[in-house]
């Protein structure tokens, strides 16, 4: 939200103390759904093959960790190019293209691509849009901050991992704000191993969070993945109760969403795009893990 000029100082001050200096934003005009080649082979999700998802977190064998760290590392690729590429006056349809021609490329699906109806290749979550942001024809300007969230079908397997980025130059409470993030999914990642509770996960990161003055956003989870996109467990990012224990074998993405504001949140009427109801910034990150002998390895790093 830019600040006017016209407010009493005072006040000004306090909104600036509060949420930073930002534009709130609203999605504008898309662009239609990108084409995918016959070559490419699809998930399940739009073939006649439905995949049984586990009624269990699975643990997966010698042949799905393979096939897990193939497509983990072909998300965390296309991720890691985005550091260039992102910059103001590009829209956030252009980061779409630019992740679904990628995909393509390496001969992987991107996965949001008619998901349950998603129109896109990629999520893009812009300053007060919480997750599952449509690209669309907005111009990117200075200040902002925009999450990318990136997963590929490869060789059988779903990759996702997501970051966000700073559009330009950043206000300092934009910066915490991600900078707090990017320490809460770490946070939450060290806390992983063989025997630990779920529950530790969004223990971590809602205590981390709160001792910095931040919300955690408790609808957005983390979710089992690996032949199917989401399934078994299910990560909170907050005091929860979740039942069980991670075993060597499971893999599962972390991906806390923090705000400055309220934890409340609002859907748009396209069942998709959901934004902070106070009109904070939120920032998120994400990564897909898989839980070891000895601790957790990050599988998009």
């Amino acid at each position: 939200m830019r600040v006017p000029r016209a407010l009493n100082p005072r006040i000004q001050n306090q909104i600036l103390k509060k949420f930073g200096v930002y534009e709130k934003v609203l999605p504008v005009q898309t662009t239609p759904s990108r084409k995918v080649p016959d070559h490419i082979i699809k998930p399940d999700y739009l073939t006649d093959k439905k995949i049984i998802v586990p009624s269990v977190p699975e643990i997966k064998d010698v042949n799905q960790i393979r096939g897990m760290r193939r497509s983990c590392k072909l998300a965390a690729n296309i991720l890691q190019q985005l550091n260039k590429f992102i910059q103001p006056g590009i829209t956030t349809d252009e980061i779409d293209e630019f992740v679904h021609n990628l995909s393509i490329e390496a001969g992987a699906y991107p996965s949001p691509l008619n998901y349950n109806g998603f129109p896109k290749s990629v999520c893009t979550s812009v300053n007060n849009v919480v997750l599952h942001g449509i690209p669309d024809l907005r111009l990117l300007e200075n200040g902002d901050i925009v999450n990318v969230d990136i997963t590929v079908f490869f060789k059988g397997f779903h990759g996702d991992c997501s970051k966000t980025f700073l559009v330009g130059d950043v206000d300092d409470r934009g910066l915490e704000l991600v900078g707090v993030t990017e320490e809460c999914l770490n946070i939450g990642i060290k806390s992983c191993g063989p025997g630990v509770p779920f529950t530790e996960i969004g223990s971590k990161i809602y205590k981390h969070a709160k001792k910095c003055g931040l919300t955690v956003i408790p609808s957005v989870l983390g979710h089992g993945i690996g032949e199917y996109f989401h399934g078994l467990p299910e990560i909170y990012h907050t005091i929860n109760t979740y039942p069980g224990v991670m075993k060597p074998g499971m893999t599962f993405t972390i991906e806390p969403a923090i705000t400055h504001g309220s934890e409340d949140t609002v859907l748009l009427e396209d069942n998709w795009t959901l934004l902070t109801e106070d009109g904070s910034r939120s920032a998120q990150i994400e990564h897909t893990i898989l839980i070891t002998e000895n601790g957790a390895e990050i599988l998009t790093k």
